[in-house]
């Protein structure tokens, strides 16, 4: 498992961004490094949690919580196939290209160490925006990236370090339940019945996610389901 590039974008007026700066990052280019990653600050003050990544609209990215974004070349690879065009690395907005690394089948609160001394937490995944869309120009985008199902990974930073491109990725902590990156997403998205089951992941989920999940059973009175491996 490999980190194939660290990406990072700076802030560009745009007109398809719902962003109340009219500016979005989300054009991110890889980097030599060495890049420092470390916690950015809470969400609506904290940016990305990549030195030199630059954000549009802290309403909705950034944060503690959403610190890195990343995405794999397998996913990219795949959907350069589908759309009939070249997907450089960068070209999702992630600040992460990996290798070898199953991104959506990794579990919510599962750690990755990157290089000698990076440690990040898998939170959430990513949910597709207007802007997302209109930074690839492909019509109905948001649909078709809901309905793949391969959104990729945020991660909060454990323990901040320099990383480039090149660097190892290791699995150093693997949960014991079975809520995954894709079951999140499917559950903050088309599947809401699932929601339930993303409090299995105690802590470790997004706190946003983890509200909604709890007023789900609170207004449903559903049981909460536990998967295992």
């Amino acid at each position: 498992m490999e980190l194939l590039s660290v990406n990072v974008g700076r802030r560009k007026d745009v007109a398809y961004t719902a962003s109340p700066t009219g500016s979005t990052g989300i054009d991110k280019r890889p980097v030599p490094g060495p890049v420092r990653v470390a916690a950015p600050g809470p969400k609506g003050v904290g940016g990305s949690g990549v030195a030199g990544d630059e954000i549009g609209d802290l309403r909705h990215h950034g944060g503690d919580d959403q610190a890195v974004y990343a995405y794999a070349r397998e996913d990219l690879d795949a959907w350069q196939r589908t759309l009939g065009r070249s997907l450089p690395d960068g070209s999702f907005g992630e600040n992460l290209t990996t290798s070898g690394v199953d991104v959506n089948g990794a579990l919510i609160g599962e750690r990755w160490r990157i290089g000698a001394d990076l440690v990040l937490e898998v939170t959430s995944g990513r949910i597709p925006c207007r802007t997302f869309q209109g930074h690839l120009d492909e019509k109905g985008w948001v649909k078709r990236f809901t309905d793949e199902g391969a959104c990729g990974a945020y991660l909060r930073v454990v323990e901040p370090g320099e990383i480039r491109a090149g660097d190892p990725i290791e699995i150093v902590h693997r949960p014991a339940h079975g809520v995954t990156v894709a079951l999140e997403f499917r559950a903050v998205t088309r599947e809401k019945n699932l929601l339930p089951e993303l409090l299995a992941a105690g802590d470790a989920l997004h706190p946003g996610t983890a509200k909604r999940a709890r007023q789900y059973v609170a207004q449903r009175g559903d049981a909460v389901v536990t998967r295992s491996h």
